[in-house]
């Protein structure tokens, strides 16, 4: 699903919510991103169940400011930096000592070629890219995901990671030109 039809699902699933209180459009929504956000959530926390835990508190919460929503302009930035503070927040309490750094994030990825095409791809180039992606630096790999499994913009990635536009078209380059490599070399034998 492209950028524009995921932000205007989000938009028109967060208009029902706060118009008419929906709760079939809520359960959607939480479709939609309760995967990504705690994959997110999990990244930080290190704790599966935590991390649900945290997202499904991010949605509790939504539901019951739904009658605010509107005033929200990015639904989907606003609910993954939600998520993001409260699992900060979490592993503060946890362990008062604890600073937590984009580059220690770790999250794991989905396949990118889930499209039908795009399972014609061998599994050697599958397990080339795969293999690519998990040697990526953490911040890389994050954002990867977030700009193309989540389908987040460069602009929102940023301000959800606080870093600049710039860093973030920089750190994708790094992960795609990786990407690139892998695929272009021949896989090595397993010993």
């Amino acid at each position: 699903m492209p950028h524009q039809n995921l932000n205007n699902s989000v938009r028109d699933l967060q208009r029902r919510i706060a118009v008419y209180e929906d709760e079939a459009a809520y359960k959607e929504l939480f479709i939609l991103l309760f995967q990504s956000l705690t994959r997110f959530a999990e990244g930080i926390v290190q704790s599966k169940e935590t991390a649900e835990e945290i997202v499904s508190d991010v949605f509790i919460s939504i539901w019951n400011d739904r009658a605010k929503l509107n005033a929200i302009e990015n639904l989907q930035l606003y609910m993954f930096v939600a998520v993001k503070n409260n699992a900060v927040r979490k592993v503060k309490q946890l362990n008062r000592r604890a600073t937590v750094s984009i580059d220690q994030v770790n999250v794991e990825m989905d396949s990118l070629y889930q499209t039908p095409e795009e399972k014609l791809l061998s599994n050697e180039t599958v397990e080339k890219i795969e293999t690519a992606i998990n040697q990526l630096p953490q911040r890389a790999k994050l954002i990867l995901k977030l700009a193309k499994e989540d389908r987040m913009r460069y602009k929102d990635i940023a301000l959800l990671l606080n870093i600049s536009v710039k860093t973030v078209d920089n750190q994708l380059a790094i992960a795609l030109r990786r990407l690139a490599a892998a695929i272009s070399e021949p896989l090595r034998k397993k010993k």
